[in-house]
């Protein structure tokens, strides 16, 4: 029978609830066993997807077009399996996918309630993934912090599952904040204890407690911790800050972590093997001498968590190549045509990531134009190749006011433009090109020498494209189409073919690098980064 392992979070926000729960299905993948994880968000938004960057950080894209939580990404890092739309809930789809069958008459003129009908959506939903992936255990992360009265359904939707499946197919971790007080110099149990006596209020008791923090803990934590909330000595587990992520699997797996887990659930693995994730982690420490300086010119640099999985991939990049990525966060307001040698020279490379409006704009096609007079390595993703266009249209091929449809509606030289299907008039929220689709690689451009392939599969999230009436006028001036989709109607990236490493494409590579399986594209931008 499948396992149900719940994932909750006290006293503060921003614990690393994600990291602990992608740790941990690392952890039971090494163990031989099939992983799923899933995010439960309690905000009333459908999904991420029409969301500021800067409220939830980056929006994760599955293979199925999902546009989902960022914690997402950590878990496909982490676990190394493509999730799904079902690995990603939130309070606004429960409701929508309710009031739906309400108006349909699926409840039969029952009054519809939080309990049973929203908890039974929630629930159905926890279940699915685990039938649909065929998973041995489902290990769902519950978003908010316990207190939360946005996340009082989600607990009660767990608590019911618990019972249904039995305690001994379930398993509750709650991951709290140890902090530490200079002025007495000793830690304190007091704030994990209150959120566990909350958690235990809502019908719920941890069978595992995590505890972040600083500094190492003391014995006396841990058998207050263990004593006040009920819990194992052995399940109190320490999760200790660390300079890399990557490292938390092996720092939890000796306090025995996922040997508690297994025990806990009755499950009878081998012990995991973590060879090549310690061959990973010390190439990792290994490449810290080398630094190269990688220039990342984007509109949300304030918050690095938006565009958390281009900085992940190319770190994974560094990693494979010894180098340590020191990426420079450039707000692209922010470059000029007087400072931009002040601000961009001496970079290794130069990435502009996707994004959305027209705030910004001018500076990335600054960075676009600078790399390409200064022979700097380039990488342009979804917007990023976008402003390739339109700064290759301005500045080489003469159509000097080139521009996007998105940021100029009345432009007469629109390079980039709404896609086939798309308009103003469509609603915004989850109705972009999503998901994987197929390109043909050009032979003998740097994408054939990258992917070392002639046909890739890619996620994408865009509305905007490549128009093609400017197709025969930008090859002439230079720009090779290099990927094209398979009925040859879309482009899907362009480059420079004689320059080290000059690339542009519609796509988003970055939610496919793996820290263990660099991504081909993310290699070649950072190898020729290296040599520079």
């Amino acid at each position: 029978m499948t396992k149900y392992i719940f994932v909750t979070g006290g006293v503060v926000s921003g614990l690393g609830k994600g990291l602990t729960a992608a740790s941990l299905g690392r952890l039971l993948r090494q163990r031989g066993l099939k992983v799923a994880a899933q995010k439960l968000d309690p905000y009333i938004n459908v999904d991420p997807g029409t969301m500021s960057p800067y409220q939830h950080g980056e929006v994760y894209v599955t293979e199925d077009g999902a546009e989902t939580d960022l914690d997402l990404g950590h878990y496909e890092r982490f676990i190394d399996e493509d999730l799904n739309k079902y690995s990603n809930l939130t309070t606004g789809k429960v409701y929508w996918n309710v009031l739906n069958k309400e108006r349909r008459g699926e409840y039969l003129g029952s009054t519809v309630q939080v309990i049973p009908h929203i908890t039974n959506e929630i629930k159905e939903f926890v279940y699915r993934v685990g039938r649909k992936t065929n998973a041995d255990v489902v290990i769902t992360e519950i978003g908010g912090t316990i207190g939360d009265i946005e996340s009082q359904p989600f607990i009660e939707a767990v608590r019911q599952i618990s019972l249904e499946v039995g305690r001994e197919n379930s398993l509750f971790i709650h991951v709290t904040l140890v902090p530490y007080l200079h002025g007495s110099e000793e830690h304190k149990s007091k704030p994990t204890q209150h959120s566990v006596k909350e958690l235990q209020g809502m019908g719920v008791n941890p069978n595992i407690i995590v505890l972040r923090c600083d500094e190492p803990l003391e014995d006396s934590i841990f058998d207050k911790i263990s004593l006040f909330c009920n819990v194992k000595r052995d399940c109190v587990i320490e999760n200790i800050t660390l300079p890399n992520i990557y490292e938390a699997p092996l720092m939890l797996e000796k306090s025995g972590f996922s040997e508690v887990v297994c025990r806990e659930l009755g499950i009878e693995t081998p012990a995991p093997d973590l060879h090549e994730w310690m061959k990973m982690v010390e190439k990792i420490h290994s490449a810290d001498a080398h630094p190269v300086d990688i220039g990342l010119v984007g509109k949300y640099v304030g918050l690095h968590d938006a565009y958390l999985s281009v900085a992940e991939a190319l770190h994974h990049a560094g990693y494979y190549h010894n180098v340590h990525v020191n990426i420079k966060w450039i707000d692209s307001e922010s470059i000029t045509e007087e400072n931009s040698e002040r601000v961009l020279g001496g970079l290794g490379g130069i990435i502009v990531p996707g994004g959305f409006g027209s705030r910004g704009i001018e500076g990335m096609i600054l960075a676009a134009k600078y790399a390409r007079e200064h022979c700097v390595p380039f990488l342009g993703l979804c917007l990023g190749m976008q402003i390739t266009v339109i700064e290759y249209a301005r500045n080489v091929a003469g159509i000097t006011d080139a521009d996007s449809g998105e940021f100029k509606a009345n432009c007469r030289n629109k390079v980039i433009d709404f896609m086939p299907g798309q308009s103003d008039e469509i609603d915004k929220g989850g109705t972009l090109r999503l998901g994987a689709y197929p390109c043909e690689i050009k032979p003998g451009t740097t994408m054939e020498r990258c992917y070392g392939t002639l046909e890739i599969s890619e996620r994408h999230r865009h509305r905007y494209e490549f128009n093609n009436d400017y197709r025969e006028c930008l090859t002439a001036a230079g720009l090779t189409l290099s990927g094209l989709s398979p009925d040859g109607t879309l482009v899907e990236t362009v480059e420079l073919t004689d320059r080290p490493f000059y690339v542009g494409v519609q796509y988003h590579p970055e939610f496919k690098s793996r820290p263990n399986r660099p991504h081909p594209l993310f290699l070649g931008f950072v190898e020729a980064a290296k040599a520079r």
